[in-house]
């Protein structure tokens, strides 16, 4: 299994046990689902119910959502009230991306640009349809994931985008 790293904060974002797509080189589209998962019977040690007293048990903790924001403990932002926050960030956060990429693999840069600047032009017309999530730490300096509900085949699937060079791969 590989694991998907934040380069700048080392927050787990993703892994490869979801459906992966990479479009033009610089960006990672994952596909989710929506679930409700429980996490068990609550036992309160010492606590010996009667035959009638029973039926009368804690409630379970259930937590739903997508599974990938679940499953790596992506927290939502809401850090980017309009389009111009939001851009702000994103020249912030390539500019970043770029001095990264200038030295350790120079020869990426020019196609790094042009496929990131065409990406981005397609993501930030969709903004209204846009949720935003930081990794553990909850740093906004570090990546933002970007998810959006697409219709696939007559079903609402979550899709998070995350930049592929802002990421480091980790073999488990």
């Amino acid at each position: 299994m590989r694991l998907y790293k934040d380069i700048f904060t080392g927050d787990e974002m993703f892994s490869d046990t979801f459906k992966i797509k990479l479009v033009d080189e610089v960006l990672y589209e994952v596909y989710g689902k929506l679930i409700t998962r429980k996490q068990g019977n609550v036992q309160i040690e010492g606590f010996n119910p009667s035959a009638e007293e029973a039926s009368e048990g804690v409630d379970e903790a259930v937590e739903s959502g997508v599974d990938v924001v679940l499953n790596h403990n992506l927290h939502e932002t809401y850090a980017f009230g309009d389009k111009k926050s939001f851009t702000a960030y994103l020249k912030e956060y390539m500019k970043k991306l770029i001095q990264k990429l200038e030295a350790e693999s120079p020869d990426e840069v020019g196609v790094f640009k042009i496929n990131t600047n065409k990406v981005m032009k397609d993501i930030l017309g969709r903004f209204k349809d846009l949720q935003f999530f930081t990794g553990e730490s909850m740093d906004i300096d570090g990546m933002v994931a970007m998810l959006e509900y697409r219709d696939i085949d007559g079903d609402s699937i979550p899709v998070l985008m995350f930049f592929k060079h802002g990421l480091e791969e980790e073999k488990v």
